[in-house]
């Protein structure tokens, strides 16, 4: 352990104690601190943290080279209170225009058939559970995926058919109410989980085969596995997060076709998803191209009817 490892431990410990989640800092911060090692550097310098957030293993088209770059000042910041001599880099130093991917709107046969798959083709009965399991949430609810994976078993509320959501992105927590058909799969999930897993090491509700919380990245791994085997979405390579904005579109989609409010009810939908404020759930009303006639034809009716 090096000097400037030390320090970066005590910053993580320091702002995960103030109520900070730091996913980003947790895992690149280390990375970052190895480079100035390797580099014998003994503090940050603008250089130093320009250099290492900008390396080209990353595409800067992406949103990468600027979540390095605002864990590399964000430590910068507090090492500039234990070394005069680090430099701060200023805020800008690296930018990034974000450009939403148009998302790909499962059809309930896709659905129904990567579940199909993960059945069929991951060959341990408990991971082939989980995932399969996983997919259908994200489908039935419009989940998070990472609000998914860190359910715990109490979060599940059998009695009520309800799920809580705990201090989710923002902070926020929340309800999600279940279909009773989805209460039945989760219901069919435990029972076989706690057969093939009686001691699991993690509270969580979905486990590993070693009975450990799962990993997003093998998650997000094994789902692109299965669309690349059962060719949906061909050619392009659907999400799991598209799972999310496949829900949010149908039933924006389903509100219109029954005739209802949408503006007034766009509240509900955001508060349903976790978003912050409505103006982050307006985005799906472009998210397909369906969903964009029904909102021009409801509004060619509404300005017919006022005229």
């Amino acid at each position: 352990m090096t000097a400037l490892s030390d320090h970066a431990a005590d910053y993580l410990q320091l702002r995960r104690a103030l109520g900070h989640k730091m996913a980003d800092a947790h895992r690149l911060l280390p990375r970052f601190v190895a480079c100035l090692d390797a580099a014998g550097a003994t503090t940050v310098t603008v250089e130093a943290a320009l250099a290492w957030a900008c390396r080209p293993d990353a595409d800067p088209a992406s949103s990468v080279w600027v979540r390095r770059m605002a864990v590399a000042r964000g430590f910068a910041r507090h090492m500039a209170g234990i070394d005069p001599g680090t430099e701060v880099p200023p805020r800008g130093l690296v930018t990034f225009r974000q450009r939403r991917r148009p998302p790909f709107i499962y059809s309930e046969a896709d659905i129904t058939v990567l579940m199909a798959q993960a059945r069929r083709a991951i060959p341990t009965p408990l991971r082939a559970a989980t995932v399969e399991t996983l997919i259908g949430l994200l489908a039935a609810t419009g989940m998070r995926v990472g609000e998914a994976i860190r359910l715990e078993q109490p979060d599940l509320v059998w009695a009520d058919q309800m799920i809580v959501v705990r201090d989710s992105k923002f902070g926020k927590s929340r309800l999600v109410p279940l279909h009773a058909s989805a209460v039945a799969a989760l219901a069919a999930y435990a029972q076989q989980r706690d057969q093939l897993r009686p001691r699991a090491q993690s509270p969580t509700f979905f486990v590993s085969t070693a009975g450990t919380a799962l990993l997003y990245s093998d998650l997000c791994r094994t789902f692109r596995r299965l669309v690349d085997e059962t060719g949906v979405g061909a050619p392009r390579r659907p999400r799991i997060h598209d799972l999310r904005h496949t829900f949010a579109v149908k039933t924006l989609t389903g509100w219109y076709r029954d005739g209802q409010d949408v503006q007034a009810r766009l509240p509900h939908l955001a508060t349903f998803l976790g978003h912050r404020n409505p103006a982050s759930t307006y985005w799906y009303l472009s998210a397909a191209p369906e969903l964009l006639s029904l909102a021009a034809t409801r509004l060619e009716l509404t300005q017919a009817e006022r005229s």
